[in-house]
C-alpha cells in the first residue's frame, strides 16, 4: 500500500477547545500516523496513511469539529514520509503569530448531568468544566493556551484528573481548566468585613439562605463580581437601587431555566436560542405583563434583560439542597447586576471587590481561583430576526471579525463611551471585551491592561495606532502617547466603516450615522449625520440642523434644556411663556439669561446630535426633565412609543397591520416638501449649492404642543415622533441616492439601539429599493467603533 504524509497549519479558535483529541480520535478512526501539537499560531498537524483515509480525515477535519472549535484558515500540503509507530499529541511550541483564544463558554450538558449526578466525583463541583466548556479568556496568562499560562497554574492535578487530562479518549484530555473537589479550586462565605463564614458546598447552600432572606450577595462569577438578590423579592431590589446608587437603569435577571425565562418575558425562537447557546448573553426581551418580577428591575421600561445560569455555581445557587427533587427550587430568577458601584468597572480581583463592594454587598460568595481579566456579561437583543449587540464581552471577546481586506498591525482605542479596542492584523480584527466608559482612573487603568493582555495573547505588535479626533479622550490621550504612527479618524466616519467591515463591504456607501455625541471636523458636536464614503474618506451630504446645547454637557444630563433650545428654534421669545412645566422650570431672570445663552451660544455650543433630539421630546413629553443614566430619556420615548400600537385610532393612523405586527409605511416614490401624512409631524430639508442637505426637526415642537392641547395620548405622540424621524431620515436617503446614483445604506450609531425606529428605518428604506446593511458582529454603539477606526487606518497606511 503506497503511503502519503500531509502537514496542515490550522488557525482560528482551536486552542483549550477540545481540538487536539478530535484530531487523534479522527486520526485514529481514518488509520493515520502522526502527531498534532499547538503554537502560537493555531494548531499544526502532520498525517500519513492511505490515499483514501488522508482524504476522509481531511473532510471530517472541517465538518466534525467541537462544539467551541472555530477554524478560520487552513493550509494543507503534502511532505516527505515520517516514521511514526502511531498518532501523538505533542507538547507545545513557541514562535510565531496569529493565534486566536477562544472566549469563555457556559457550561456543558455534559457537565451539568455530572455536576447534579450524586454518584459523580464532581458532584456539585463548582468548578466543573471540560473542553466544551468552562472559562478561557478570562483564565489565560499567555500563549500557547497551556494550563501553565492560566490562572489554573496555581492547582496541581490529582491522580485521577491527570489521567482524564492525559487521555485522549477522555472529554477532559488536556482540558487546561479541569479540576475536582480534591485538588481544584474552594468556594468560601464571607461577611462584609472579610471575615470566613464557611467553605465548600456549605457557603453555597449558606448563601442561597441568605438571598432567600433578603440579603445582597457579591458572588465571584467567571469574569468578575455579581451583585445579586431575589429578583421577586421588592425590599431587597430596592435597597440594592440605594446601595448601588443606581437609581433607575434597568438590571439584568438570570432565570433558573429557560422554562422559567418564559413566564418572565415573551420570548421568541431567535431569544430562546440566545438564551442557550454557549455564550450565554443577557437577551433583552419584552416583559409578560402578569410578571413576577419586582417592578425596580425594569421601571417604566417595557422590555427587560434575560440571561440564564452559565456557570456551575450559577446552577447551584437555584438548588435548595443537595437532596432536592427539582435542580431548580430556590428561586425563579435573581438579579445578577455587575459587581460595582455605578459608572466604575467591574471588580474582578478579591481583596478590591471587598475593599469597593462592601458598602453594596451583606456577604460575598468567592473562591480561590483567580480571574486573569475582567469580562461583563454581553448584551444584545433581536431585530430583525437577528442578534443586535449592545454590548460585546463575555462568550464573544475576543471572537475575531473577519476583514474584506488585509491590513498590517493596527491598534485601535476606540472613543470614550463604552470603551472596547481593537488589534487588527493581515485579514482578522480581534475587539476586546467591553471596558466601560473613561471617565475615571480605574476605568483608564482597566483600558491600559487590557491593550497591553490582548497584545501580548495575540502576538500582536501594533505598527501604528488609530484613535478619535477628539483631543480630550483619555484613548486619545493614550494614542498620543504611545509612539506609534498616528492616524486621527472622525467619530462618524468610524461608525460608517465598523458597519461596513463587519458585512464585507468595499467601496462607497450612504451611511445615516444617529447618536449622542461625536467630535466633528469643524469642531462642533455632530450625532445626526448623513455620509457618503467608505475605508478611505467621507464627505458629509446632510445633517440634522444643529442647535445651540445650553449649558454643554448639562443638558446632556438634563434633557429639559434641549427642549427649551428646540421650542426657541420653533417659536422664539414665545418658547418661555408656554403654558408647560418647561417654562416654568425658569424664573423671569433665568428666562432672559437663557435666551442670551441660546441667541449668543454662550456655553452653548452647536449640536446636530440626533440623540439630544430624542431628550427633547421626552422632556417635552414630561417623560424625563433629567436622567440619571446615559439613553434614559430615549429609551423611555420608545418604551412609550411601543404602547401606541394597543390603540386602534392611533394604528389605522399611521400604521398598517400585517403578519409582523404594524409596519411602518413609507409612500415617497420621489422626493416631495415637508411631509405631514398619516399622523406625522413637520419637518423640512434644506438644500443650499453645495452645502449638505439640512434636516430641521424644530416644526415638530409646536404641533406636539398642540397635540398635547388636544388630549392626544402622549403614547401616540411619541410614535408619531418616531414615525416623522423615520419619514425623514428616509427621504433624505433618497435625495442623496439620487444625486450619488448609490444604492447602499449602512445604519450605525447608538440611536439604532432603538428598535422602533430601527425597523421602521430598516423596512422603509429597503421599500425604496436600498441595500440596507446594519451591524450584527459588534454593537452600534460607540462599542464598535474602534473596528471602524481600525478599517480606516488600514487603508490610510
Amino acid at each position: 500500500m503506497s503511503l502519503t504524509r500531509h502537514r496542515y497549519k490550522i488557525s482560528g479558535i482551536v486552542q483549550g477547545v477540545g481540538f487536539r483529541p478530535f484530531v487523534y480520535r479522527t486520526a485514529q478512526k481514518c488509520g493515520l500516523v502522526g502527531w498534532v501539537h499547538n503554537s502560537p499560531a493555531g494548531v499544526e498537524i502532520e498525517v500519513q496513511g492511505s490515499d483514501a483515509g488522508l482524504t476522509i480525515f481531511g473532510n471530517l477535519l472541517t465538518s466534525e469539529l467541537p462544539p467551541l472549535a472555530v477554524i478560520s484558515s487552513h493550509h494543507c500540503e503534502e511532505i516527505p514520509l515520517g516514521q511514526d509507530d502511531g498518532f501523538s499529541i505533542l507538547s507545545s511550541t513557541g514562535g510565531g503569530p496569529a493565534i486566536q483564544i477562544a472566549p469563555d463558554a457556559a457550561v456543558c450538558g455534559d457537565c451539568l448531568s455530572e455536576l447534579f449526578n450524586p454518584v459523580d466525583r464532581r458532584y456539585r463541583y463548582p468548578f466543573i468544566t471540560c473542553t466544551n466548556c468552562g472559562p478561557r479568556y478570562s483564565i489565560i496568562t499567555g500563549i500557547p493556551y497551556d494550563r501553565p499560562k492560566t490562572t489554573m497554574a496555581a492547582f496541581p492535578l490529582c491522580p485521577d484528573c491527570l489521567g482524564e487530562y492525559h487521555d485522549p479518549t477522555d472529554r477532559r484530555f488536556h482540558a487546561q481548566p479541569i479540576a475536582c473537589p480534591t485538588c481544584g479550586p474552594r468556594m468560601s462565605l464571607l461577611d462584609k468585613a472579610g471575615n470566613v463564614i464557611t467553605g465548600e458546598d456549605d457557603a453555597v447552600l449558606r448563601g442561597i439562605g441568605l438571598l432567600k432572606e433578603g440579603a445582597i450577595l457579591a458572588i465571584k462569577g467567571i469574569g468578575g463580581y455579581h451583585l445579586a438578590v431575589d429578583a421577586c423579592n421588592h425590599e431587597a431590589v430596592q435597597r440594592l437601587r440605594e446601595r448601588k446608587k443606581r437609581d433607575e437603569k434597568p438590571f439584568a435577571v438570570m432565570a433558573a431555566d429557560l422554562e422559567t425565562a418564559r413566564t418572565l418575558g415573551l420570548l421568541d425562537d431567535m431569544e430562546e436560542r440566545l438564551l442557550s447557546s454557549s455564550e450565554a448573553p443577557i437577551v433583552i426581551v419584552r416583559k409578560r405583563p402578569d410578571t413576577p418580577l419586582s417592578p425596580l428591575i425594569a421601571p417604566n421600561n417595557g422590555w427587560v434583560g434575560l440571561m440564564l445560569p452559565y456557570a456551575p455555581l450559577q446552577h447551584l445557587l437555584f438548588t435548595t439542597h443537595p437532596s432536592a427533587l427539582s435542580l431548580h427550587t430556590a428561586f425563579q430568577a435573581l438579579v445578577m447586576t455587575s459587581g460595582n458601584v455605578s459608572d466604575e468597572p467591574v471588580a474582578f480581583e478579591d481583596d478590591d471587590a471587598l475593599r469597593r463592594l462592601a458598602g453594596i454587598a451583606d456577604y460575598f460568595l468567592l473562591h480561590d481561583r483567580p480571574i486573569h481579566i475582567r469580562s461583563d456579561d454581553s448584551v444584545m437583543r433581536v431585530f430583525q430576526g437577528r442578534p443586535l449587540f449592545y454590548r460585546r464581552a463575555r462568550g464573544y471577546a475576543p471572537r475575531a471579525v473577519t476583514l474584506p481586506f488585509l491590513t498590517r498591525p493596527i491598534l485601535a482605542v476606540g472613543a470614550e463611551l463604552k470603551s472596547a479596542v481593537c488589534l487588527a492584523d493581515r485579514e482578522r480584527a480581534f475587539l476586546s471585551q467591553h471596558i466601560g466608559d473613561l471617565q475615571n482612573v480605574s476605568t483608564n487603568d482597566s483600558f491600559r491592561h487590557t491593550v497591553a493582555h490582548l497584545s501580548e495573547i495575540l502576538q500582536i505588535e501594533p505598527q501604528a495606532v488609530a484613535c478619535d479626533l477628539h483631543p480630550d479622550y483619555l484613548s486619545t490621550r493614550f494614542a498620543e502617547e504611545s509612539g506609534l504612527p498616528l492616524v486621527r479618524v472622525q467619530h462618524h466616519h468610524a461608525h460608517l466603516a465598523s458597519c461596513m467591515a463587519e458585512n464585507g463591504l468595499d467601496g462607497t456607501a450612504i451611511g445615516v450615522i444617529l447618536d449622542g455625541t461625536g467630535y466633528g471636523d469643524d469642531g462642533s458636536i455632530w450625532g445626526g449625520e448623513f455620509l457618503v464614503g467608505g475605508y478611505h474618506g467621507y464627505q458629509r451630504a446632510g445633517h440634522f440642523r444643529p442647535l445651540p446645547l445650553p449649558g454643554g454637557d448639562a443638558a446632556v444630563r438634563e434633557p429639559w434644556r434641549m427642549a427649551l433650545s428646540y421650542l426657541h428654534a420653533a417659536m422664539g421669545a414665545d418658547a418661555f411663556s408656554i403654558d408647560h412645566p418647561l417654562s416654568k422650570r425658569l424664573g423671569e431672570l433665568e428666562r432672559g439669561l437663557f435666551s442670551s445663552m441660546l441667541l449668543r451660544g454662550i456655553n452653548s455650543p452647536l449640536t446636530s446630535s440626533c440623540g439630544r433630539l430624542f431628550d427633547a421630546v421626552a422632556a417635552l413629553l414630561n417623560l424625563r426633565h433629567f436622567v440619571s443614566y446615559d439613553g434614559q430619556a430615549a429609551i423611555e420615548l420608545e418604551a412609550l412609543a411601543e404602547t401606541a400600537w394597543n390603540d386602534e385610532t392611533a394604528k389605522s393612523a399611521f400604521a398598517k397591520e400585517d403578519s409582523g405586527g404594524f409596519a411602518f409605511d413609507v409612500k415617497i416614490k420621489s422626493p416631495p416638501a415637508p411631509l405631514y401624512q398619516r399622523g406625522e409631524y413637520s419637518y423640512s430639508i434644506s438644500l443650499h449649492s453645495a452645502a449638505p442637505l439640512q434636516l430641521d426637526f424644530s416644526p415638530i415642537f409646536p404641533e406636539i404642543l398642540a397635540d398635547m392641547q388636544a388630549g392626544v395620548r402622549p403614547a401616540v405622540i411619541a410614535y408619531r415622533f418616531h414615525a416623522t424621524v423615520a419619514s425623514a431620515v428616509v427621504e433624505a436617503c433618497l435625495r442623496i441616492g439620487q444625486s450619488t446614483k448609490l444604492d447602499r445604506v449602512v445604519l450605525s450609531g447608538g440611536v439604532f439601539q432603538n428598535r422602533l425606529l430601527s425597523e421602521m428605518v430598516y423596512t422603509a428604506l429597503a421599500s425604496q429599493g436600498f441595500n440596507v446593511l446594519t451591524h450584527r458582529l459588534v454593537p452600534p454603539n460607540d462599542g464598535g467603533i474602534a473596528l471602524g477606526q481600525a478599517a480606516i487606518a488600514a487603508h490610510a497606511l
